[in-house]
């Protein structure tokens, strides 16, 4: 390494800072999204879903990678491919306000998102292993309570300068703004990350051939079947909520297809994965982890959060169709949601240790359930105006705050075997970014079927997603006590 640790930090919590960043602003710039280019809500939500759909597969690749030729290659071409994506996506919106480019624009902005989900992949967890690599471990745990402490900092920033850029400016400079960082992170990155260590040469052709100097070859069928169960999975949401579709001149219903291949590409994968693990391979998800019980219930759970948080995207929305807020305006509602949220992650982070992880699992549930089905009845019904609507949005963000605040990484760090409990901690993202592909192409869809009328469609998605909430709640007194934990 040819800089200091203060300097390398610097340069992966940037880093992390972009990825975060785009995932916060993006909210707020749905509603000038869809007017800019005449989409509709399904449409809009494969903005969200692309960007997480990508993101997901590529974390896979991107960590595998990472262990085979280095950390500083893939951290760069992170960086790199998430400003190609940026470029692209503000370049398709001042292309489709100049009428440069017709109706290609909205291609060009989900190639763009595509590419910076890419380029998350290989950020995120790249910036977790080098510090794993480079930094001391009496201080390690203070630099990765440093990327979550940058993730809540860009959900804080993020809405109210999405707003900002929105009325002062366009949209499309909400990520036109990445181009600086990201020169910036390519060429300090160069100096700061270490370099790959280099490959010791075989002294005779005998030890080409030892098993000892050969890599695991890549799980590339694994891979291969994750991402499509993923894409099915995203298609048959997406097509629920309208179930006759033309194809090949013939209305069928798409969406018990779709779910039909999703499940058996599940249950390949499944096999895929057992059978790498057979034959050497690093398997992309070890199935040992789901034969513990309270480790597949925080699972479920965490998937819920995930729902929770997809469910975010669309509240600017909501607001502009359900109360008349100005598009240009619409990043602002959500304030008191990421303030609530920021103010109950600190909070529940301080009381883990005091109260336990179930108390606090279940009331981030509570709240959750609470604020969805009182933001659905607030706009549906027209009572308490706007200040009512942004209330429960607030009581949203003390939910989502309680359960990123670390309680179900708890449970599943006090619960997974010894020698995985970094895999486990992998699979807390994983299925908190499924829940998210999951919302956000089921409310998109299912408000698009419903119609625009005061904001009708979103009403009657977000009072389904308040009853997951409660469901997920009763499931969440299922998970065992502070005195029942496993230990360490």
């Amino acid at each position: 390494m040819t800089s200091s640790p203060r300097v390398l930090l610097r340069v992966l919590l940037l880093g992390v800072f972009m990825a975060a960043l785009d995932s916060a602003v993006i909210g707020p710039a749905i509603p000038a999204i869809r007017a800019e280019f005449g989409i509709n809500h399904r449409e809009v939500g494969w903005v969200m879903s692309s960007f997480i759909l990508f993101s997901l597969t590529s974390t896979v690749l991107m960590s595998n990678l990472s262990d085979r030729i280095g950390r500083r290659p893939i951290f760069l071409s992170g960086i790199a491919l998430f400003a190609v994506g940026s470029a692209l996506i503000a370049g398709a919106g001042f292309s489709q306000g100049a009428g440069l480019i017709g109706s290609h624009g909205y291609a060009w902005l989900i190639v763009g998102r595509v590419l910076q989900g890419m380029g998350s992949g290989g950020i995120v967890p790249t910036a977790s292993a080098v510090i794993g690599d480079a930094l001391p471990a009496e201080q390690q745990g203070k630099a990765l309570g440093l990327i979550g402490a940058v993730y809540g900092m860009a959900f804080v920033l993020g809405p109210p300068l999405a707003g900002a850029l929105t009325v002062w400016a366009s949209w499309p400079w909400i990520f036109l703004i990445n181009l600086p960082l990201a020169f910036y992170l390519l060429w300090a990155g160069a100096k700061a990350l270490p370099a790959p260590m280099p490959q010791t040469l075989p002294k005779s052709p005998a030890d080409r051939l030892t098993p000892s100097r050969q890599k695991p070859p890549l799980d590339w069928l694994g891979l291969g079947l994750f991402f499509s169960a993923l894409m099915a999975l995203l298609l048959g949401v997406t097509q629920l909520a309208e179930p006759l579709n033309s194809v090949a001149g013939a209305a069928i219903p798409l969406w018990p297809w779709a779910f039909a291949s999703a499940l058996v590409l599940t249950v390949l994968f499944v096999w895929a994965e057992n059978r790498a693990a057979q034959q050497g391979q690093r398997a992309m998800v070890p199935m040992v982890l789901f034969t513990r019980s309270r480790l597949v219930l925080t699972y479920g759970l965490t998937l819920g959060s995930g729902l929770s948080m997809g469910g975010i995207a669309f509240l600017a929305s909501m607001a502009t169709q359900g109360f008349g807020v100005s598009t240009p305006h619409a990043g602002f509602v959500l304030l008191p949601l990421v303030l609530f949220s920021m103010i109950s992650s600190m909070g529940s982070g301080r009381l883990l240790n005091r109260l336990g992880a179930r108390t606090l699992v279940v009331a981030g549930f509570a709240a959750l359930t609470l604020g969805y089905v009182g933001t659905a009845l607030a706009a549906l019904l027209h009572f308490g105006g706007l200040i009512a609507f942004l209330c429960f949005t607030a009581v949203v963000g003390l939910g989502v705050g309680i359960l990123v605040g670390g309680a179900l990484r708890s449970v599943a760090l006090h619960e997974a075997p010894e020698d995985l409990r970094a895999t486990a901690q992998g699979l807390i993202n994983l299925f908190n970014g499924i829940g998210s592909l999951v919302a956000t192409a089921a409310i998109s869809g299912l408000a698009d079927a419903l119609g625009d009328a005061a904001g009708y469609g979103f009403s009657v998605a977000y009072l389904g997603l308040g009853l997951v909430m409660l469901a997920l709640w009763g499931l969440a007194l299922r998970l065992p006590a502070k005195s029942e934990a496993s230990p360490r």
